[in-house]
């Protein structure tokens, strides 16, 4: 659903066992970091179209409503 929407990559917190099976690497590889502390392992990412990471690094941003 995400790719028809036009999103390129996903980024996510999760099981470091579980998602890699789905194709998700940790997003440390490219320069991709939360914004709070968490393992490294357990930031993940995948790219829903071909070169869908290029060019992104930093910072994950989350919607100000998550900020409570």
């Amino acid at each position: 659903m995400a790719k028809e929407l036009g999103y390129k990559s996903i980024v996510l917190l999760g099981h470091e066992k579980y998602y890699p099976r789905f194709g998700y690497e940790q997003a440390d590889k490219y320069n991709i970091e939360l914004p709070f502390e968490v393992p490294k392992e357990n930031c993940m990412v995948i790219e829903l179209v071909e070169n869908g990471l290029k060019g992104v690094n930093g910072m994950v941003e989350y919607p100000k409503e998550f900020n409570a």
